[in-house]
């Protein structure tokens, strides 16, 4: 007799393998986890996000109802029942709580990845999605700065391909799953050395830069 996980083509160890992790994040990195819609994987059929929305734009990675922000716990008791309810759950981390994520292109995180290293600037977790994009862990309140931190380095509102997540967003974290691309990684792993995010001002001209050299790449094509 086929188990729920075999008929819908998810496998045993990896529904266990999102609940150790998303209780993990919230015992070791004291971060507030949801439990996010998931994909149906079918045999020879394209990936189906949960919703059924038929274009769902964040298959597989979102949050499944309006109250979503007041049901994120950091509770690893109260994370194993919602996991009970919903086993094939992606795990979502709010963002505006303990951290704030600046989402760039791949291309621009990168880079900017390199020249923060270079200069030994600070630099926390950093997320990288089948969309190919790098989302940069900061201190809470980006989302507030970021605008006034660009226009003082020259950059209009709307100028930059950059989306600042704050409170009433979230991230996909490793290991979801979302659409046809793949799993979410870490491109940059949370550890005891990175424990202690950065500011927004203490990375945000080097993103900033980055992702103006994709800007001046697109004109130049």
């Amino acid at each position: 007799m086929q188990s729920v996980e075999d008929t819908i083509g998810v496998p045993r160890q990896f529904t266990g393998q999102l609940l150790d992790t998303a209780v993990r994040y919230a015992e070791e990195r004291y971060w507030d986890v949801l439990p996010g819609s998931w994909l149906h994987i079918e045999s020879g059929g394209a990936p189906r996000c949960s919703c059924s929305a038929p274009a769902c734009p964040a298959a597989g990675a979102h949050p499944t109802g309006p109250d979503w922000a007041t049901e994120a716990s950091g509770n690893a008791a109260a994370l194993r029942r919602m996991w009970r309810r919903q086993p094939f759950s992606s795990v979502l981390l709010p963002t505006g709580r303990t951290f704030d994520a600046i989402d760039v292109p791949e291309s621009a995180g990168f880079l900017a990845m390199a020249r923060l290293e270079r200069m030994r600037l600070p630099l926390g977790p950093v997320i990288s999605t089948p969309a190919r994009r790098l989302a940069f862990f900061v201190l809470p309140g980006a989302a507030a700065k970021a605008p006034e931190l660009l226009r003082r380095l020259g950059w209009p509102p709307g100028a930059l391909d950059m989306v600042v997540r704050g409170e009433g967003d979230w991230v996909a974290a490793p290991p979801t799953r979302m659409g046809a691309g793949g799993a979410v990684q870490w491109a940059r792993e949370p550890t005891e050395l990175n424990r202690w995010l950065p500011d927004t001002q203490e990375l945000i001209s080097t993103l900033a830069y980055a992702c103006g050299q994709d800007v001046t790449a697109a004109r130049a094509r």
